[in-house]
């Protein structure tokens, strides 16, 4: 999932990042509403958490002007706690209102809820690093939009690294993560050859890899571009 978060309080921004990468939403920061706008016309999200005390346009605005053109999910977050601002922007069609202070965790558990809301069929999750995309529901995965086929191991594989993108992933979480919780040795044992299989489909150079590094002794990480 890729959402949008338009907030100037960049500390919040940092927490929200760093909490919800590993739960495979990718987070883009803006800290304006004119700064959202420009974005939106370039990129598209799976979902916005829009603040209402924004610099210069405020969020009741953004809001209004989003919906002029777009239906994606809008989660306004506020910290003021009037039920007048809540029924604003739920007038103005943002699809929830979260308070802050709030609990990641909860908004984490909306911002899903409203996705699935918006596409009742089909919940999307896309990941983004840099110009490798994986659709995630529709087993799909491209570089500069160029279609990569994968066995079914990789894609988990990919996957299990791009949801934690730019941070090492130990052998053990990886062998964890392919079989559902049970840690089998045979799998750890087998993530070396599957590795290799990945970066010869992905890597310019398979012997030079830039996507998946290996932290000899520890494991492996997918690189987030700087």
């Amino acid at each position: 999932m890729r959402a949008l978060l338009v907030d100037d309080d960049r500390d919040l921004a940092r927490l929200l990042d760093e909490y919800l990468k590993p739960h495979g939403v990718e987070l883009e920061h803006v800290e304006t509403g004119a700064l959202a706008l420009e974005r939106l016309e370039a990129r598209s999200y799976d979902a916005i958490l829009l603040d209402v005390m924004l610099p210069g346009t405020d969020g009741f605005e953004v809001c209004r002007r989003i919906r002029r053109k777009l239906d994606v999910p809008i989660v306004m977050l506020t910290a003021r706690g009037d039920d007048t601002d809540r029924i604003v922007g739920l007038e103005l069609g943002a699809d929830d209102y979260v308070p802050k202070p709030f609990n990641p965790r909860e908004l984490l558990a909306r911002l899903r809820a409203v996705v699935r809301r918006a596409r009742p069929n089909a919940v999307s999750e896309r990941i983004d690093v840099g110009a490798l995309a994986i659709d995630v529901p529709g087993h799909k995965v491209t570089v500069d939009g160029v279609e990569i086929t994968l066995t079914s191991f990789e894609f988990r594989l990919l996957t299990a690294l791009a949801r934690r993108a730019g941070e090492t992933v130990p052998r053990e979480e990886l062998a964890l993560a392919l079989k559902v919780g049970n840690y089998d040795p045979a799998v750890d044992r087998s993530l070396d050859v599957h590795v290799s299989h990945l970066r010869q489909k992905l890597e310019e150079d398979p012997r030079d890899p830039k996507r998946i590094k290996t932290v000899r002794g520890v494991g492996y990480v997918l690189v987030r571009p700087s």
